[in-house]
């Protein structure tokens, strides 16, 4: 049954992200070249209502699904590695014109070449989880 709710958060997930043309390509190069405030309501929406859940999840002491309090540890901001690690994430973003969520989106409406930006993407987390060890944090 977990499973299943599990693949209806996905199927409204894609809903969403269609609906609110947040895996449109055009939108996505509207957004980096400044052109248009669409993306930038949708992200900020996100992120303000996602601090809202996570502060009343806190407040109401909720359980994860591993039974500990819903919490969460404030990373310590290195500017030079967010910097680089941000505009490696943000070129990837622009140049595919999808961040890691919307490409299953976009996998799943047909767009068959994500199949090679997703299994790209999915290569370089395990090439750096080989040389993560070797690198400055």
């Amino acid at each position: 049954m977990r499973r299943l709710s599990f693949f209806a958060v996905g199927i409204l997930f894609g809903i969403i992200m269609t609906k609110s043309e947040a895996v449109s390509w055009f939108r996505i190069h509207e957004m980096f070249r400044f052109e248009s405030f669409h993306m930038y309501g949708i992200i900020g929406t996100a992120v303000a209502l996602g601090a809202i859940i996570i502060a009343l999840m806190k407040r109401y002491k909720m359980k994860t699904l591993r039974d500990t309090e819903v919490g969460y540890t404030p990373m310590e901001l290195r500017t030079t590695r967010h910097l680089l690690a941000g505009s490696i994430f943000g070129l990837g973003w622009a140049l595919m014109g999808a961040c890691p969520g919307p490409m299953f989106v976009m996998l799943g409406q047909g767009f068959w070449i994500f199949i090679l930006v997703i299994l790209s993407a999915t290569l370089g987390t395990y090439a750096y989880g080989v040389v993560k060890d070797r690198l400055p944090h």
